[in-house]
């Protein structure tokens, strides 16, 4: 550990020197040259070394040496801060090494002083960690995580790692990805009578996870409130700016939970406290991301009360205004992310939208007692994304659910929750890309996360 800590106070990361230090203290740097300007006596160097979007200019004298530095090295620098004419901090070197050359003129892909379209930078995933703003997209997703983290520790949250590896399909839509070893040779091995070749590794089909909630419920019922951050897939054919098929989902599970009221408000608060938290602590990148995808840093949302309105009162707006719309107005098919936006922009905020048909939901979703044609579900729509958050009340009788006609028929277990000892529960998801899509403006989701997997690509 002393080692650890000797390596770290060693070399200062750029985005702290203005918080740690004063002009002529002696630090160490070390990042990647960005631009170089040569003057007759010294060589200004800007350099990174992705702690932040800022460059942090160093003044270096012109030798032998230091004359064969370019774009693209990296560098190792020791000297005294001074405050440069700007106002910013620069260090002025005594000592430069190259650690590295960049050899940008041998193929290198992005040229230093260029714009490149995002189209373009998702060719090449291995390097473009080095482009600014999907660098300050990588580090506001890391906040961002650890906002949620740290919040609902806080509220004595259990987190629990669901697998990845499961025999059911939470949503029942058949979008499912199947494993299995790539060895015939294996499986051959492995097979075993009445159980066909490609499933005997596991005796039956498995899928990659579209969700972790069935798993999660079955961990509230004994530890209470949980949640999982975890990776989800979905094989869509669908090339939408707003999905992948493989992505993060943040889940929640709450226990004693009888009312949808109760559960809007509760994402509510967590969205906007994980936001505020995610302004206070990384606003640069936040507002650096922001420019880039040229969006609106407005987030009036943080400060607006949210709506709740109805299915049936949600489906009446879409319907009275189904002429302002290029899709197809259903009430069998739920809404188009353009009807979406829509409810958002008429309701002036973030809109809750609550009770929705029964057959447009999953079998797991409390039906209204009231009225069978419901159940107590609820969708958040959001600006700019539509739907951010999907969630419901849980179905506890186990009477109920065993009879559910889209009940799967290896869930018996999920039914036994509810025979043994069964309480009232509620919970939700949200697409983690998503949400970094929201509070940056980026357009793409495939920009929002480091390695995107897609219809037709999953490179690396």
């Amino acid at each position: 550990m002393f080692l650890i800590r000797r390596y770290y106070s060693s070399v200062q990361r750029i985005a702290q020197i203005a918080g740690c230090n004063k002009p002529g203290d002696t630090l160490e740097v070390q990042g990647w040259v960005k631009n170089v300007r040569r003057l007759k006596n010294n060589i200004f160097l800007d350099i990174n070394d992705g702690s932040t979007s800022e460059k942090f200019q160093l003044v270096v004298p012109r030798n032998l040496d230091t004359q064969q530095l370019t774009s693209g090295d990296v560098v190792r620098a020791v000297g005294r801060v001074q405050l440069a004419p700007n106002g910013h901090y620069e260090l002025h070197a005594e000592d430069v090494q190259s650690i590295a050359e960049g050899h940008l003129q041998e193929g290198y892909p992005f040229s230093p002083k260029q714009q490149h379209a995002p189209e373009y930078v998702r060719e090449h995933l291995h390097l473009r960690a080095r482009i600014d703003y999907i660098a300050a997209q990588m580090r506001v997703r890391h906040k961002a995580q650890k906002a949620i983290h740290d919040y609902m520790d806080e509220l004595n949250f259990v987190q629990i790692n669901t697998p990845i590896l499961t025999t059911n399909d939470c949503e029942g839509a058949g979008e499912v990805f199947r494993v299995q070893p790539d060895s015939e040779k294996l499986l051959k091995q492995m097979s075993r009578p009445n159980v066909p070749v490609e499933q005997s590794y596991f005796d039956q089909k498995v899928f990659l996870s579209v969700s972790g909630q069935l798993h999660l419920e079955a961990m509230s019922y004994g530890l209470g409130n949980t949640y999982t951050f975890a990776p989800a897939f979905r094989a869509e054919n669908s090339k939408s700016p707003l999905h992948l098929a493989e992505f993060y989902m943040f889940e929640a599970e709450m226990v004693y939970m009888n009312e949808l009221d109760t559960l809007a408000t509760f994402m509510e608060c967590m969205l906007k406290e994980i936001t505020k938290r995610l302004l206070n602590n990384c606003a640069s990148d936040l507002h650096f991301c922001q420019r880039s995808a040229k969006a609106s840093s407005d987030l009036a949302w943080l400060q607006a009360p949210w709506k709740l309105i109805s299915y049936d009162e949600a489906l009446a707006i879409v319907v009275a205004n189904r002429d302002k719309f290029k899709t197809t107005v259903s009430a069998d098919d739920g809404f188009s992310k353009e009807q979406e936006l829509f409810l958002v922009a008429h309701c002036g905020a973030p809109v809750f939208v609550l009770n929705w048909p029964t057959q447009q939901k999953p079998f797991y979703m409390r039906v209204s007692r009231s009225d069978p044609q419901r159940v107590h579900a609820l969708d958040l729509l959001m600006p700019s994304v539509g739907e951010l958050c999907g969630g419901s009340l849980r179905e506890s009788d186990a009477e109920l659910l065993s009879k559910h006609p889209q009940l799967p028929k290896d869930l018996g277990w999920y039914v036994d929750l509810r025979k043994y000892g069964g309480l009232p529960t509620g919970g939700f998801g949200m697409g983690f890309e998503r949400y970094l899509q929201l509070v940056t403006g980026v357009k793409n989701i495939r920009d929002v996360i480091p390695y995107p997997r897609y219809p037709h690509n999953c490179r690396m």
